[in-house]
């Protein structure tokens, strides 16, 4: 009887707890009872919550107020313009520290060293600097990709290096291999790549003249492939990442021009069966597709026309009359001088070029801009410095002038001075010393490794 009774209970329990089957009537949500406004004032001044709000508030007013004050710590004069003490030995040291984001990003080279020198600026409080970017740098491996890739770490930057070393070289960067905001790729540009990336600077071309010289047939191979689908491929990147593109065109698209010194204007004279017309047309081939994705599909894109630079890290025996000069006065050759030497020329260092690239790619315009170093100079004008420099015993052996050289080549870079605020500021008595330890040094390493 005692089981049956506590069956029954159970039971009974069991459908109680047994939710109804049948569908309440719908009502609406009860309002919050009015109670619970001043249940929320309560909880603010509970445990003196308001009073750390406050203090809390007062704290960020006072950073944001003291911001302009902070980030103007600094010295007053951070830049110089170039370091007139150089080095005491002539030996190139390859543990060249990356330089930290407190330190100017305009780097100059101490003579007889590969070691860059950076101004010192004041810090910049934690989130207070300017963004940092993701960058892609393509041909980062050469003579001015690599000077570029300095200046973009410096500021804070990451930056990934796109090179396939043609005439690149791992030498020019090993100084960055271990820092965690650089990346090299081992990549031919002809081919696509998938990349998340803010800016790209798209120097990748092997610009020697000594390719296009003596083998013309795959020069012009090289350079079509290079400068069309190497070009379309980075911009075609741009497109779909949203990234900012910067085209390094060259002052050969003027060819030999008529008009002096070259505005950006000016549409050039060049000769479209030349030697020098695969360089030529194809760097003008590029300016064509950058603008065409510009105005067809918004692309932000930047246009430079390099005129000669020089410095550290220029390849030995790439062509180029200064590398061409300096290198044979360092080994005791004659320095080659073609035609009467009476044409001229215009010599940047590579930081003042650099300087105007990124001033160019954080700018607000398009270009196509002029960046070059207005100071023109003959052929036997520019032996005569390299001869005060180096040797004043070497000499001179003229040979017959090539194929559609230029007459004249020289820069109106007043667009750059008004709208980038950029103008060249070493001159060539003061960068030439700078790319004569660095050259110095390489060649007596090389005749080192051919007596080994």
């Amino acid at each position: 009887m005692k089981q049956l009774h506590k069956q029954s209970s159970m039971n009974h329990r069991r459908d109680e707890e047994t939710p109804s089957t049948q569908t309440p009537p719908y009502s609406p949500k009860s309002l919050k009872h009015p109670k619970s406004i001043p249940r929320s004032i309560n909880y603010l001044f509970k445990e003196q919550r308001l009073l750390f709000i406050l203090i809390g508030i007062l704290i960020g007013s006072t950073f944001f107020i003291l911001q302009p004050s902070l980030s103007r710590l600094g010295p007053t004069d951070a830049r110089s313009p170039i370091r007139r003490s150089f080095s005491k030995d002539n030996t190139v040291s390859s543990d060249v520290s990356v330089v930290s984001d407190n330190h100017d990003s305009s780097a100059f080279f101490s003579s007889g060293t590969n070691r860059a020198v950076y101004g010192k600026v004041g810090r910049v409080p934690v989130g207070i600097g300017r963004r940092r970017m993701r960058v892609v740098v393509t041909g980062g491996a050469g003579f001015v990709g690599s000077h570029l890739v300095d200046k973009l770490i410096a500021r804070g930057d990451e930056v990934i290096v796109l090179d396939n070393f043609f005439t690149g070289r791992k030498d020019n960067l090993v100084h960055l291999f271990g820092n965690p905001m650089f990346e090299l790729i081992r990549h031919d540009v002809v081919e696509p790549i998938l990349l998340e990336v803010d800016q790209i600077y798209h120097l990748a071309c092997p610009a020697s003249p000594v390719h296009y010289k003596y083998n013309p047939v795959k020069t012009i191979i090289s350079f079509a492939i290079t400068n069309v689908m190497g070009t379309l491929n980075m911009l075609g990147l741009a497109k779909r990442v949203g990234a900012r593109f910067l085209l390094t065109s060259t002052s050969e698209v003027y060819g030999d021009p008529l008009q002096h010194p070259q505005k950006e204007t000016y549409w050039g004279n060049v000769n479209p069966i030349g030697e020098r017309s695969c360089y030529d047309e194809g760097k003008r081939t590029a300016e064509t597709l950058a603008m065409d994705y510009h105005r067809g599909a918004g692309v932000e894109v930047r246009i430079a026309r390099i005129f000669n630079t020089y410095g550290p890290r220029m390849c030995l025996d790439d062509g180029r009359v200064v590398s061409n000069f300096v290198a044979q006065a360092i080994r005791k050759l004659p320095m080659t001088v073609y035609g009467d030497g009476k044409q001229t020329r215009s010599f940047q260092y590579v930081s003042d070029l650099v300087d105007g690239l990124v001033a160019l790619m954080d700018g607000e315009h398009i270009g196509p801009f002029n960046l070059g170093n207005p100071g023109e100079f003959t052929m036997l004008e520019l032996s005569e410095v390299v001869k005060e420099t180096i040797d004043p015993s070497a000499t001179i052996e003229f040979r017959p002038n090539t194929a559609d050289d230029p007459h004249m080549r020289k820069p109106d870079i007043s667009k750059a001075k008004e709208l980038l605020n950029w103008e060249p500021k070493i001159s060539l008595r003061e960068g030439l010393p700078l790319m004569v330890g660095d050259f110095r040094q390489r060649i007596l390493n090389e005749d080192e490794g051919k007596g080994a």
